[in-house]
């Protein structure tokens, strides 16, 4: 009688923000015995470069307005890998627990007998507050931590609200790039003030990260001057008056600090 052939596991690894020194020990061990590595868009090649020459490397995509692989076709593609004996691991830029489908990946795998791990990595809010010298929550100031996207699943607008949150709310929004007027407009709609600080950090975590600060009201034409290409999340709140940019009168974008 055959023995049953062995299944592959994969684990679901957050790469954080970038750099590769950010990376968890756990995140860097699981990329370095990978024998395929699927990777998101946003993976920088230091990330890359810690998996074994022979590894296979498959891009995923899955960058915001790109066109990236279909969710569904990951899926059977992490199920065909595993099926074979290869130990897969999906590589997912800041924590796949935080807008990383990793639940639906997981429960997709799992339904199939596929065996799988999280392994968590630091989120962009995290990498931003840190890169710019600011905390996410301050005695006296924030005692709580809202994270979430700017769209809902519709394509709408989140509602955020502020009559249940409190003023000492940090709010950061994911994936908020293009949507920062609009939001901001709802926000402010909702009850947010105009006059609350903000920041807008892209490429969290990377050396060449910038940083735009003003309030919620002028954080819009702030950012359509510094005109962002890369991810972009954006803090709101007190605790942002303490980053450590010049000025929040200036809009032109500055540079994080080494």
């Amino acid at each position: 009688m055959q023995p049953e052939a062995r299944l592959g596991t994969v684990k679901l690894v957050g790469a954080g923000p970038g750099a590769a020194d950010l990376l968890t020990l756990r995140a860097a061990r699981a990329i370095g015995s990978a024998q395929a590595l699927l990777y998101d868009a946003l993976i920088s090649e230091e990330v890359l470069a810690l998996a074994p020459a022979a590894c296979l490397k498959i891009q995923t995509g899955k960058r915001a307005g790109r066109t990236s692989m279909k969710q569904e076709t990951i899926n059977r593609l992490m199920l065909r890998l595993a099926r074979r004996g290869i130990d897969v691991v999906r590589l997912k830029g800041g924590d796949p627990s935080i807008f990383g489908r990793v639940g639906e990946e997981q429960a997709f795998l799992n339904s199939h007998g596929v065996s799988t791990e999280i392994v968590p990595g630091v989120t962009a809010a995290s990498a931003a507050a840190a890169q710019f010298g600011f905390p996410l929550t301050h005695r006296g100031e924030s005692r709580r931590l809202l994270i979430c996207t700017a769209t809902a699943a519709g394509g709408g607008l989140v509602e955020v609200g502020r009559k249940s949150l409190g003023a000492d709310t940090t709010l950061a929004l994911y994936m908020a790039r293009d949507q920062v007027r609009d939001a901001a407009d709802q926000l402010m709609s909702e009850g947010w003030l105009g006059c609350t600080p903000a920041i807008a950090v892209e490429n969290a975590g990377h050396s060449a990260a910038r940083g735009v600060a003003g309030t919620l009201e002028t954080l819009a034409q702030a950012l359509d001057v510094a005109k962002p290409t890369g991810p972009v999340v954006i803090l709101i709140g007190d605790v942002t008056a303490r980053a450590s940019i010049a000025s929040f009168a200036d809009v032109s974008p500055v540079r994080a600090l080494s």
